[in-house]
């Protein structure tokens, strides 16, 4: 029996010693797999089998946070998103697993739950700045979500496929060729990856037609291009007769480093391709992107030196193939996050992805303006609609438009990764409007509408039968440019001319501008003036009054060829001789302004008609109920308007100002200067004080 009980216990002893061991394996490889060797999905398997072996509360929860991390970094945040979540939960000792968290529910649009993962992390750690910049950028991608930039994107339907497919570069001066990286069926690395769970990738090309249709994709021709390894992320020289692309060298300990190598074309093919020595460690280098004039070649790389993460350096050409040592771009572009996929345009600026500058989740598309050889600044988030809460990255430009591609693992697509496309609208402009007779109210038909930009360009155009006019497209362009202030000009014979304005100078959306044109008709009838009031018993200009005669200013500079009575009169109250006196010098007196504002003195002849030209009649006046309705038919026959006497006038010097002497005042009547009779009633104007300035008109505006 005590042999028995001894035996037993040995056995139970090895059993459990064998179970530790298992156990112990299980996270070593683990360890190893997620850590050294980036197999991520091998990663998930390990720790989960230790996750069941392992009886300590802690350990448990630290592999359920390396559970979490082995789905980030292989792109499955809805994963990694439920795993930090039960890290949290389980009392993982480590504040970070609340920060990945907030990462996490960034790239899966849940902002507001992202804010307070991010929150909380703060009051964990409130010296980590990460925390911080998080509750930045979730405050900031709600807003650009909610308010996205003018761009379209849509995937490319005819280019992708179900596995990856991103990094697209244009390999052809017309930009009709697109070669991009894919890990779809058919390439020669056939292996699964247990980085990526799919195959190797591969360099594919297509081909645009002339309709825009993009054909299937093949894989890039030439020997040595395409090979077991990872091939991607290329670009092309200005020339683009070479290529520059990334390699990374696969073998059973997981990835051994990635590098840059150069392939001539050669008609449809490559030659063998030469790798850039560019670093002598085993650093990850890829991502190459080349400045216009093919010196500057900027890639991506962990190497030592840098920010933290990936960060985006550059080497210069010395002479033919050599090239001088790395140079980080520095704090302006690079974080302690991940600076990866650069791309130069043309204009010199730098595009490339982050995720260590606040952004909407995952990787987002940052620009950089060029402000010297080799130095960029000034780091802005493309925002809503280019980036989205997953990653974005890798963008190219179609020359110098507004439009291209760029790679995203956002829904919608049709695998992992995608290529989309994006154009940016232009800006619109539409200037559309209706001219109608101002007495009757009527449409006029085939009044004329003209447009003088001062962009130089002028168009013109008649309405129609229902009296409306619309300048939109004129072809490919567009009648109403950006940044341009227009004159508008309405006409129609026996009609006076109406002016107008409008610019699109700071307007950055498409809009529609209308208008409503009335035109008054030339007639042998007056023309009521907005009402002038004058001081009681003189015949100065009030600023009021020069308000209104700016009115009539505007007319007769839009109408240059009229000539026109300009006619004063006053109630029936006061002597006949004194209101015909008064009334003329006030006419005399807005003559004499109009003078000093540029209008020729011959178009305009002065008339006072004191009370000869009543509109209300005093008998009708006494008929009125109130002192109130009787003062108002006053007020009414107490008006200053104008007729037209002729339209044959040439004009000369029109508008330009005409300077007054001292001591001549232009016509008006110095009162003080002047004995007046005061008649019993006066005109009926209303008194003002005595010490009331005068009006000096107001310096050229410059619309003659």
């Amino acid at each position: 029996m005590k042999i028995s009980k001894v035996v037993g216990l040995g056995f139970l002893f090895c059993l459990f010693s064998l179970q530790m061991a298992a156990q112990k394996s299980y996270l070593e490889d683990a360890d190893k797999a997620l850590m050294k060797e980036e197999k991520y999905f091998e990663a998930i398997e390990l720790y989960k089998k230790a996750y069941v072996k392992e009886p300590g509360r802690d350990v448990k929860a630290e592999i359920i946070f390396k559970i979490a991390e082995a789905y980030r970094l292989s792109d499955q945040p809805q994963q990694a998103e439920v795993w930090y979540d039960k890290s949290v939960i389980a009392q993982y000792t480590d504040p970070v697993a609340k920060l990945r968290l907030g990462d996490m529910k960034m790239m899966n649009g849940k902002y507001d739950e992202a804010l307070v993962a991010f929150q909380k992390y703060v009051a964990d750690d409130p010296t980590d700045p990460r925390g911080k910049r998080g509750i930045a950028a979730a405050e900031k991608a709600q807003a650009w979500a909610d308010n996205p930039k003018n761009y379209t994107v849509e995937p490319a339907v005819l280019i992708n496929s179900e596995f990856y497919d991103y990094n697209p570069t244009f390999s052809n001066r017309k930009n009709s060729e697109l070669i991009f990286t894919s890990s779809r069926e058919g390439s020669i690395g056939s292996d699964v990856s247990d980085v990526t769970g799919g195959n190797f990738s591969d360099l594919y090309i297509t081909k645009r037609d002339k309709k825009g249709k993009w054909s299937e994709p093949v894989l890039v021709e030439g020997e040595g291009v395409n090979t077991e390894d990872s091939e991607g992320g290329a670009v092309m020289n200005s020339r683009r007769n070479t290529m520059y692309y990334t390699r990374c060298r696969v073998e059973k300990d997981g990835y051994m480093g990635c590098q840059i190598l150069s392939a001539k074309g050669q008609g449809v093919k490559f030659s063998t391709p030469v790798p850039i020595d560019i670093s002598s460690d085993s650093a990850v280098i890829g991502h190459p992107a080349l400045t216009g004039d093919d010196k500057i070649l900027i890639f991506a790389s962990d190497m030592s030196g840098g920010q933290g993460g990936k960060d985006l350096w550059y080497i210069r050409e010395e002479s033919r193939g050599k090239w001088s040592d790395p140079i980080n771009l520095g704090p302006e572009i690079n974080t302690d996050g991940n600076e990866m996929f650069p791309y130069i345009r043309e204009n010199g600026n730098l595009y490339f992805a982050s995720d260590g500058h606040l952004g909407m989740g995952g990787l987002d598309i940052f620009s950089a303006e060029n402000v010297g050889d080799g130095q960029w600044n000034n780091v802005q988030n493309l925002k809503a609609p280019i980036n989205s809460s997953a990653n974005d990255f890798a963008i190219t430009f179609d020359g110098k438009k507004n439009k291209g591609f760029f790679s995203s693992s956002r829904e919608g697509g049709r695998g992992k990764d995608d290529i989309w496309q994006f154009n940016e609208p232009p800006i619109l402009f539409v200037l559309k409007g209706i001219v109608k007779d101002i007495e009757s109210g009527q449409p006029l038909v085939a009044a004329n509408v003209k447009l003088i930009g001062t962009d130089g360009s002028s168009s013109e155009q008649q309405t129609g039968a229902d009296g409306t006019f619309e300048f939109a497209q004129n072809g490919d362009a567009s009648y109403i440019n950006e940044n341009t202030s227009y004159s508008i000009t309405v006409s129609k014979p026996q009609y006076l001319n109406a002016r107008g304005k409008e610019t699109t100078v700071g307007i950055t959306e498409s809009k529609i501008f209308a208008h409503l044109y009335e035109l008054q008709p030339i007639t042998e009838k007056a023309i009521k003036l907005p009402e002038i009031v004058y001081p009681f018993n003189k015949a100065n200009i009030t600023a009021e009054a020069g308000d209104s005669l700016e009115f009539l200013r505007d007319i007769l500079v839009d109408n240059p060829t009229l000539v026109i009575e300009l006619r004063a009169n006053t109630d029936s109250r006061g002597g006949d001789d004194y209101n015909l006196e008064l009334s003329q010098r006030r006419a005399d007196s807005a003559v004499g302004y109009l003078i000093r504002r540029g209008i020729d003195a011959e178009r305009m002849v002065p008339k006072g008609y004191g009370e000869n030209a009543l509109l209300i009649s005093d008998d009708e006046i006494a008929k009125l109920a109130s002192e109130e309705e009787r003062e108002a038919a006053h007020q009414v026959n107490r008006r200053t308007e104008f007729s037209i006497l002729r339209d044959d006038f040439v004009p000369k010097n029109q508008g330009e100002e005409v300077p007054v002497e001292e001591g001549n005042d232009g016509e008006e009547i110095d009162d003080e200067k002047t004995e007046e009779a005061t008649p019993p009633a006066g005109d009926g104007s209303e008194p003002v004080d005595e010490g009331e300035e005068e009006l000096t008109p107001p310096e050229q505006d410059g619309d003659q």
